[in-house]
């Protein structure tokens, strides 16, 4: 079967927009796991939608005869092998430089820096592509680490964090669009008050770039205003007053309800039972979660059981955008995870045109 003989979902209303977008705006994204089929089918088809220019890491001659078998052309397909790429000497000495500024020394710096997660961190980093997708074939924790590593931090941010999209049009009181933003669901097992604050105040401002208006943010809790006045409904609370601060210091439009719970956030029947003020108007647009259990349950279950496509996760808190995948991940939601990353570059190059952060 040949990739032309593949039907690919039509876009929603979410990759719509993304892939409009980049059509105007193509971006460079790597892959680094590109010995995977799935990644070879989505990089043939970002390339026939002219979206996006994949690269792809891993072994020329085996991603070629894959390629072959499954009869996909690599024309404008971009593969490289980090240990025999021209760029490797100049990012092991930019490596020694970040090492020698942290006080370390490094004892094998090619062997470092040839590994695809560090490699294509570098990449994106300097300039040699303006995003990056991983994890089809490995674990969060080895992507998150060469990301911390080698990309600066985004100084607005509190930590590294990761947002999951999803976009389910068939599900009542899906978002006010049939999509939405859920983090943290990947990276911090218990965040701060000051972690949450920050999560809901940078995806809400995530949201807003791709929806194109202001959206509704809800922090999640088992209570709702006090109802159940635990610790953690009381953290969940204090956080939602410090992100409604952070939102009013920088000027944005973006309404945030917390602590509520999952059917006052996302139903507006429930809502005006339970807010006696009617104070919801409309379906949040992102969901805020009180710890990455129940951010990582509640979106798996979603996907897997309800049906929502999801996208992600992007990785946030850093100062070029990229994404972990899970090893389950399809071709469809791998083309429009790197169409999120790519949009996301648009962003950081209008931001800083000149490609630094000051």
């Amino acid at each position: 079967m040949t990739t032309s003989d593949i039907q690919f979902p039509e876009a929603n209303e979410l990759t719509k927009h993304l892939f409009s977008t980049l059509k105007r705006h193509p971006k460079r994204i790597v892959f680094t796991e590109g010995e995977d089929e799935r990644v070879i089918r989505a990089a043939a088809q970002l390339v026939k939608m002219e979206i996006i220019a994949p690269i792809l890491l891993g072994d020329k001659n085996r991603i070629r005869a894959m390629a072959a078998q499954l009869g996909i052309s690599l024309k404008w397909v971009n593969v490289m092998e980090p240990k025999r790429s021209s760029d490797l000497d100049l990012f092991c000495r930019r490596l020694e430089k970040i090492e020698r500024y942290r006080g370390r020394e490094v004892a094998d710096g090619r062997e470092m820096m040839a590994r695809p997660h560090n490699f294509a961190a570098m990449m994106v980093q300097y300039g040699h592509a303006d995003g990056m997708v991983s994890g089809n074939k490995s674990n969060p924790a080895s992507i998150y680490r060469s990301l911390m590593n080698f990309v600066k931090k985004d100084p607005n941010a509190p930590k590294l964090f990761s947002v999951v999209a999803m976009v389910a049009p068939h599900l009542k009181h899906f978002g006010s669009e049939g999509m939405l933003f859920l983090t943290d669901c990947g990276v911090n097992p218990e965040p701060t008050v000051e972690d949450l604050a920050g999560f809901a105040v940078e995806t809400g401002k995530l949201a807003e770039h791709f929806m194109g208006h202001a959206p509704r943010v809800a922090m999640l809790s088992h209570s709702t205003h006090g109802s159940m006045p635990s610790n953690s409904a009381k953290r969940v609370a204090a956080a939602a007053a410090l992100a409604r601060q952070k939102a009013r210091d920088q000027r944005l439009d973006i309404s945030i309800a917390g602590e509520v719970q999952a059917d006052v956030a996302l139903d507006l029947a429930a809502a005006e039972v339970k807010l006696k003020d009617k104070r919801a108007e409309k379906s949040a647009d992102v969901l805020v979660f009180p710890n990455l259990d129940s951010a990582h349950i509640s979106f798996k279950l979603l996907e897997h059981v309800a049906g929502a496509q999801v996208y992600g996760h992007l990785l946030c808190g850093l100062t070029r955008p990229a994404a972990q995948v899970p090893k389950t991940v399809s071709v469809e939601s791998l083309i429009g995870t790197a169409a999120l990353v790519g949009v996301e570059a648009i962003k950081f190059r209008e931001v800083y045109p000149d490609g630094e952060i000051v």
